[in-house]
């Protein structure tokens, strides 16, 4: 598997666990795990842009 969708499934797993942990804050009411969730959400969505970019630079 090239690395470019590698980093593009990764990313997309990193938002998942993002949006999960940052409902989980919202529903038990605990900032932390908010921000971690919204913290790893955008970390996913770096990640994601970054396969994005290397797949058009491999071509």
């Amino acid at each position: 598997m090239k690395s470019s969708t590698e980093d593009q499934i990764k990313g997309n797993l990193h938002e998942l666990k993002g949006n999960v942990k940052e409902k989980a804050g919202q529903v038990t009411n605990n900032p932390k795990l908010e921000n971690e969730g919204q913290d790893e959400k955008l970390a996913g969505k770096v990640q994601k842009k970054v396969g994005q970019i290397e797949e058009v630079l491999e071509k």
